[in-house]
C-alpha cells in the first residue's frame, strides 16, 4: 500500500488548475496552426492568428487566456493500492481548487445554490470531480476547466436504436449547428454513444480530454470520427462563426455498451480553448 498526502494533493490540483487556465496545450496550438493552413476564409485566417497570438501572450506573461475559467471538472484515476493520509480526498481536490484560483488571480464562476439566490461561492468550489477506481499504485489527476459558452451548448438524445449511425451522425451535427457560434468555434466536439444517461455525457466530456485529432483505436469509431468532422466542418460556421471550414478542429467519439432498446448520444463541445493538464502522483 502506497501513501499519497492531502498536501500533495492539495499542491497538484493547486498547480494544475493555474497552469491550465494559462497554457495552451501543444496539440490544440498545432491543430489551430494546422487550420489555419487549410482555411480559405481570409477572415477566418486572420481570427485564428488572434486566437494563436492570444494564447502566446497568456503562456508568456502567465495570465488566463480566456476571462471564463470555467467550472473545475476533475478526472482523478485512483489506484487501489493507494493510501490517503491527512483528509479526505474530496476536500483534498477543493481545497487545491480554492488555492489555485485564489493565488492565481482565475475568475471564479460557480454560484450556489443553482436557484434562488445563486450566490457565488468566491473561490470557484466545489470542483465537479470524477473517479476511477484503478489497478496500481498512483494517482492520475486530470483538470479541465469547462466554460459556460461551450458548456451550454450540450446535447442529449435517446435514440431509438433503429437510429443506427445514421441518426447518430444527423444528431451530432444538427446539434453544432444549433450551437452556431455559441461555443467560441473553432470547437473540439466529444460525443458519447452508448451507456445510459449520465454514462453517455460522461463519455463525451471524457473525449474532449483526448490530444486534439488523436483517432479512436478502433478503426470504426475512427471513420465515425472523420465522417463526422467533414459534416461538421461543412455547415460553413466557421471560426468564431464568421464563416469558413474551420467549425470543428476535431470530432472525438468514446463509446460503451448499451441496453438492448436504447442508444443514448451525447454531444459536449470545447470551445478553442482546450484547457486540460494532468499529473501523476
Amino acid at each position: 500500500m502506497r501513501e499519497i498526502t492531502s498536501d500533495q494533493i492539495i499542491e497538484t490540483v493547486r498547480r494544475l488548475c493555474i497552469e491550465a487556465a494559462n497554457d495552451l496545450g501543444a496539440d490544440v496550438v498545432e491543430a489551430l496552426s494546422r487550420a489555419r493552413a487549410q482555411e480559405p476564409s481570409p477572415l477566418g485566417r486572420e481570427i485564428i492568428d488572434q486566437i494563436l497570438e492570444n494564447a502566446a501572450i497568456a503562456r508568456s506573461e502567465q495570465v488566463p487566456m480566456c476571462q471564463d475559467t470555467g467550472v473545475t471538472v476533475v478526472f482523478a484515476e485512483l489506484g487501489q493500492e493507494v493510501h490517503i493520509a491527512g483528509g479526505a480526498f474530496v476536500d483534498a481536490i477543493n481545497e487545491g481548487v480554492r488555492r489555485g484560483y485564489v493565488e492565481g488571480f482565475l475568475r471564479k464562476s460557480v454560484v450556489a445554490p443553482p436557484l434562488g439566490a445563486r450566490a457565488n461561492t468566491g473561490d470557484n468550489t466545489p470542483a465537479v470531480i470524477h473517479t476511477d477506481i484503478v489497478p496500481g499504485d498512483r494517482l492520475k489527476i486530470t483538470i479541465a476547466p469547462k466554460g459556460a459558452g461551450s458548456e451550454n451548448m450540450s446535447f442529449l438524445s435517446m435514440l431509438p436504436p433503429s437510429a443506427g449511425q445514421a441518426g447518430v451522425i444527423s444528431f451530432v451535427v444538427d446539434s453544432v449547428q444549433k450551437a452556431g457560434a455559441n461555443p467560441c468555434p473553432p470547437i473540439i466536439v466529444g460525443v458519447g454513444i452508448g451507456g445510459t444517461v449520465d454514462k453517455v455525457t460522461e463519455l463525451a466530456k471524457r473525449a474532449l480530454l483526448r490530444p486534439v485529432g488523436q483517432p479512436s483505436p478502433d478503426a470504426e469509431t475512427a471513420a465515425l470520427e472523420r465522417d463526422l468532422l467533414e459534416q461538421v466542418n461543412r455547415l460553413g460556421i466557421g471560426p468564431q462563426g464568421l464563416g469558413g471550414r474551420t467549425t470543428a478542429l476535431a470530432v472525438h467519439v468514446e463509446t460503451f455498451p448499451c441496453h438492448i432498446a436504447s442508444l443514448p448520444v451525447a454531444v459536449n463541445m470545447q470551445c478553442h480553448a482546450a484547457r486540460h493538464k494532468e499529473a501523476i502522483l
